[in-house]
């Protein structure tokens, strides 16, 4: 806490925090973590440090993660270059065993080791691990990237149901053995559908949906998947956010209660959202005829 604080004005901020607790107490909310967030050691840093206090009240958290970042690093290193097409990375067999080596090895279990530091119990999966993640290919031009056919949750309520937090890398799998790189704002979105998740939060490198993507101030606070998908046709989302928001109209469309696109690069990001009326970035739900 802000160390100009008082402690009167500490327990004022924790009294005020006290009905969000309550709401979220037991409940499964799914962060999707990756970008500048990751990158940065600061911000990686005070991410795990609101990830293990939200699990300290009671909050089931599963941190799903990229990688792309590390990914290009070493690729860079054995100096094979990334290609992308519509946002998606070209994988050729090569790429995806760079891609689990990093995801599934390096980050994931960086990010748990980070968690465990910091006071939480972790553990670490890919979607190969109990067939969490199954695929198949999505497009023959793009390789081995997969489309996701089915969620396992067993593997991830087994380690909520035993008091670990579920760090999931984007690895997926099919039966014939192939591995496959699987789009992380996706996978958030059908393990959070799965998980019947409380709400899904997905973290990003700006403030949320934009009226005018060039004004910070003209955030949508709030709008409904109908509302989402008529800012497509007036522009308002293109470019990188459509993939995000339709992934969030996708996971609430399997049950899940709401889903927020936000700057995890701000301090404390998580934590504003979830224990403040204000909340921090765009909530995107059902309509209210649902």
């Amino acid at each position: 806490m802000d160390a100009s604080l008082s402690n009167i004005d500490r327990a004022e901020v924790l009294a005020k925090a006290l009905p969000y607790i309550r709401k979220y107490n037991n409940k499964i909310v799914v962060v999707k973590y990756g970008g500048n967030a990751m990158v940065s050691e600061e911000l990686k840093q005070q991410v795990m440090e609101d990830i293990v206090l939200l699990w300290l009240i009671g909050v089931k958290v599963v941190l799903v993660h990229g990688g792309g970042p590390e990914i290009n690093e070493m690729l860079g290193k054995i100096g094979k270059k990334s290609e992308f097409v519509g946002g998606l990375r070209v994988t050729d067999k090569e790429t995806v065993d760079v891609a689990e080596m990093v995801l599934a090895g390096k980050v994931n279990k960086g990010l748990v080791n980070l968690l465990e530091v910091k006071g939480g119990n972790a553990m670490g999966i890919s979607g190969m691990d109990g067939r969490l993640i199954e695929a198949r290919i999505k497009d023959d031009n793009l390789g081995y990237v997969g489309e996701i056919t089915n969620i396992n949750k067993k593997p991830i309520m087994d380690l909520l149901a035993n008091g670990y937090i579920p760090v999931v890398s984007t690895i997926g799998c099919d039966r014939d053995g192939n591995i496959y790189n699987i789009n992380g704002d996706t996978a958030a979105a059908h393990i959070a559908g799965a998980l019947n998740a409380e709400r899904l939060i997905m973290m990003t490198d700006i403030s949320g949906i934009l009226k005018d993507k060039y004004d910070p101030s003209s955030l949508i606070p709030e709008l409904t998947t109908e509302e989402a998908v008529g800012l497509y046709d007036k522009g308002v989302i293109s470019g990188g956010m459509i993939p995000k928001v339709d992934s969030c109209i996708k996971a609430i469309d399997m049950g899940v209660k709401n889903c927020v696109i936000m700057n995890g690069c701000l301090p404390h990001a998580i934590l504003i959202e979830l224990l403040t009326e204000e909340g921090a970035g765009t909530m995107i739900k059902a309509p209210a005829s649902r």
